[in-house]
């Protein structure tokens, strides 16, 4: 990589990776709470990425093997590490709060912060995303969808042979239930919060067999409808938040409650505690988002693609 050309990766790295912390502070925090105050603040996905994004920045002139055995270590080894850390210092425990391990940051009367995706787990299936698109773009798409089968499977397959061993991999061990399906459930029960190595194998796994037959799908309607989404995913996941938000205002009231009754705070959660609906609804609603959002999406993408011009789409 000419020298150009990593500054101006370094620069794309490192202004995306402020720009999503940002907007998680900001827009993503607004939508989940509705609360101008901010007395809650909740570091999840966007964050994560972003920190991922600026650390990826800071270390893209290393070479691309040495960013993707950094991952792999990362993801290999990270599960050594104590669920929490007991330190005199109130900042080192912070700093191993949101880059290690979830938590709470503050919590006071009036205000709470929770980092739930610390960053460097993370980082690690980042840097081996990255040192994977360096290889698999270079594949033709009969051997791409090939390799991604293989490895697919063999990420399962390290999985299953690493759960079923119960030494290592994921804080949870899995247990024998009372029937065949429930062992099961405690098998595939494995951590998110942060990322197990078992986490990440099952998922990873499962993401390579979909590339795999990705590859091999004709372009439909159902293909260009998925990739619509795909093409304008920060504009599709600001909005459903805001989205979510109004639905569940209208749930509260629906269910005799008032405005009032939301009562701004850390420990309120956006809305009076007996408001919730059933699973069943959740799903329902869930697909009424992606639906009326369909619309909007195909909107901004193509104007995103006819107005190449504004590199400030290129944040949204």
């Amino acid at each position: 990589m000419q020298k150009k050309s990593i500054a101006d990766a370094q620069f794309f790295f490192l202004s995306r990776g402020l720009w999503l912390i940002f907007l998680e502070l900001t827009f993503v925090n607004f939508g989940l709470w509705f609360d101008i105050h901010f007395h809650s603040i909740l570091l999840q996905v966007i964050s994560a990425i972003g920190g991922s994004f600026f650390i990826l920045g800071l270390l893209i002139r290393l070479p691309i093997k040495v960013l993707g055995t950094l991952g792999i270590s990362i993801i290999a080894l990270h599960n050594l590490l104590p669920p929490v850390i007991k330190a005199d210092s109130r900042i080192v425990q912070s700093l191993y709060t949101i880059f290690l391990r979830p938590g709470l940051l503050i919590q006071t009367p009036h205000f709470l912060m929770v980092s739930s995706y610390p960053v460097i787990p993370w980082l690690g299936i980042f840097l081996v995303g990255f040192f994977g698109a360096n290889f698999y773009t270079k594949l033709p798409a009969i051997k791409r969808s090939k390799s991604f089968l293989l490895t697919g499977l063999s990420l399962l397959g390290a999985f299953v042979i690493i759960r079923f061993s119960n030494i290592y991999g994921d804080p949870f061990p899995w247990a024998k239930q009372h029937t065949p399906f429930f062992t099961f459930l405690s098998f595939m029960n494995v951590q998110k919060y942060a990322p197990s190595l078992c986490f990440i194998l099952l998922m990873l796994g499962i993401m390579m067999l979909f590339l795999s037959a990705a590859e091999k799908l004709i372009s439909n309607r159902f293909t260009n409808i998925i990739s619509t989404y795909g093409s304008v995913p920060m504009f599709y996941y600001l909005l459903h938040w805001y989205l979510l938000h109004l639905i569940l205002l209208i749930v509260i009231i629906l269910k005799g409650f008032t405005l009032y009754d939301i009562k701004p705070g850390p420990f309120d959660f956006g809305r009076p505690l007996s408001a919730g609906l059933p699973l069943l609804y959740v799903y329902g609603i869930w697909l009424l988002v992606v639906i009326i959002l369909y619309p909007f999406c195909k909107w901004y993408a193509a104007y995103k693609a006819a107005n190449k011009q504004h590199k400030w789409l290129s944040y949204l």
